[in-house]
């Protein structure tokens, strides 16, 4: 699935990403990037299992913090690089704006995921994605991605409930078309 550029996204509670333009090559293609964040807000400790993720401060300060290790916090014209498979997050670490320029590749699903995971936290007041929305792109994805912060038993017990319930309710139809996950042996 392929976006018009520039395609941006506001999950409702103080992030919004632009997707710049998508480089396309063999190896999954590139994202250029513009986060947009607000003081005190950020992704939770996710990974991603295939992509690698660099975000160069413009304006503002981030924090930031891999999995097991203390936090760091950069100015304008730092970058901050997070390898594919390592848990990590960012945030808004200062007062005003935190404004990043960077990319994420290779790209592969991430613009889509975050579209529709962005998209349902908005419609959901903010504060997290759906039930049924979480459970099916987590779900979906789960070879490209994983948020750390949902607990294991809700991943293998919750969410298959969830699903079935869904798909019962026919709420799977929303994400007809919705491209297929890269195997995280690509």
């Amino acid at each position: 699935m392929r976006y018009t550029y520039p395609h941006t996204i506001d999950n409702g509670s103080g992030e919004q990403i632009t997707f710049i333009r998508f480089n396309d090559n063999e190896k999954g293609g590139m994202l250029e990037i513009e986060n947009r964040v607000h003081p005190g807000a950020g992704p939770p400790m996710h990974v991603h299992h295939l992509q690698d993720e660099s975000l160069t401060v413009i304006e503002g300060k981030i924090g930031a913090q891999v999995a097991g290790r203390e936090p760091t916090f950069h100015g304008p014209g730092e970058t901050v690089t997070f390898l594919r498979g390592i848990a990590h997050r960012f945030w808004n670490a200062g007062d005003d704006m935190l404004i990043c320029k960077g990319w994420a590749r290779p790209a592969y699903n991430m613009e889509y995921f975050l579209t529709e995971i962005y998209r349902s936290t908005k419609a959901n007041g903010g504060k997290a994605p759906s039930a049924f929305d979480g459970a099916y792109l987590q779900s979906k994805y789960k070879t490209e991605f994983d948020v750390i912060e949902i607990p294991v038993l809700v991943k293998k017990v919750i969410f298959p409930i969830t699903l079935l319930l869904g798909k019962l309710a026919g709420k799977h139809r929303r994400f007809a078309g919705a491209p297929e996950a890269v195997s995280n042996r690509h």
